[in-house]
């Protein structure tokens, strides 16, 4: 018998930083399980990123179960390739059984049991926890002219610094973190141009990942508890990491309304006033990554599937952990998914 057709307690689709707190939890509760990762390399999503991306809390507010995080050399907010470099580690500690390259195609109902189809096989499960993230859906919204228009357009998700663009007229749309850390670099060599929906609202200095996790967290506690609860929004849209907090003395963040269109070499305003432009980034977020879950035909006409905490409300062996605060209190967080992945694999052990 293969490793792949030897039935398990549990598969875990993904070793992102998700997957990898579920199965810290796992191995200390003595599950019988496996996780599946599409990478040739550790570091989930981490490792596509952009290299000065910034963690939005210190080190030691960013770690998953078990380790913390390193403070690193700057002792500023962790980068890119220092998440990396701790999720390598953090594996290789807790000698998770991850395979990999192991992309997981599709997920279906075979009895008992789970059936996961892997480029390594079917793997047969009792239950399944859901962490393949958002990062592969990247999602750039549908505005007129978009195929007329004869510059460059990226999303985030292909962005990898602001060389490329030395000289050019850049437009970068989005009001969230990603927009703003982007647009505070490319502003350092380019022509650049901030568009929002609406305006954007740093938040405040003193404000930073810690504090939206507790806020995120109370939230979700009063939402269960059928009260009112404040929303984060309510504080703001941008933490002001350094970057930020520069481009914002640079007078650079100052965001134009949404265009109307897009034209063979820009865009136009409602108004019909116009802007030429060479490159358009579209920092316009993700969706969930759940093509892998279609045959169970689980997905609402929004696109989420359902859950009661983690699992799935119309396949109660299905758990989905790390796509946003619908799957636990900011658990796309490092914190976040620490700490629901940790509820996620009591219920689990109770199920079982």
């Amino acid at each position: 018998m293969t490793d792949a057709a030897r039935p398990v307690d549990v598969v875990v689709i993904g070793a992102g930083q998700a997957g990898l707190a579920a199965g810290y939890h796992l191995r200390r509760a003595g599950v019988d399980f496996v996780v599946l990762d599409a990478q040739q390399t550790p570091g989930g999503a981490w490792r596509h990123a952009w290299p000065s991306l910034r963690l939005f809390s210190p080190a030691q507010y960013s770690s998953l179960p078990g380790r913390m995080m390193p403070i690193p050399a700057d002792g500023g907010y962790p980068d890119a390739a220092h998440v990396v470099a701790y999720l390598t580690d953090y594996e290789q500690r807790y000698r998770l059984p991850i395979v990999r390259p192991a992309a997981v195609r599709a997920v279906r109902r075979a009895g008992e049991h789970l059936a996961v189809e892997s480029g390594t096989g079917t793997w047969h499960a009792r239950i399944v926890i859901s962490a393949t993230d958002t990062w592969w859906r990247p999602y750039v919204p549908h505005y007129p002219g978009i195929r007329d228009f004869g510059g460059e357009q990226l999303h985030t998700a292909g962005y990898r610094g602001p060389e490329p663009f030395r000289g050019k007229r850049v437009l970068v749309v989005g009001g969230g973190n990603s927009a703003a850390q982007i647009l505070a670099e490319v502003s350092t060599v380019a022509q650049a141009t901030w568009v929002t929906l609406r305006p954007p609202r740093l938040l405040p200095d003193e404000i930073d990942g810690r504090a939206l996790f507790d806020l995120a967290t109370r939230r979700h506690q009063a939402i269960q508890a059928g009260q009112n609860a404040a929303s984060i929004g309510d504080l703001g849209d941008i933490v002001a990491v350094a970057p930020v907090r520069q481009a914002r003395d640079r007078g650079v963040l100052k965001a134009e309304p949404m265009f109307s269109a897009l034209t063979a070499d820009g865009v136009v305003w409602a108004d019909g006033s116009t802007a030429a432009c060479d490159v358009i980034v579209w920092c316009t977020g993700f969706r969930p990554a759940l093509g892998h879950l279609a045959p169970l035909r689980l997905r609402a006409p929004g696109g989420a599937v359902p859950t009661d905490g983690t699992r799935a409300v119309a396949e109660p062996r299905l758990h989905l952990l790390g796509y946003g605060d619908w799957t636990g209190p900011a658990s796309a967080t490092l914190i976040g998914a620490g700490r629901t992945a940790r509820q996620l694999v009591a219920e689990i052990t109770t199920q079982l």
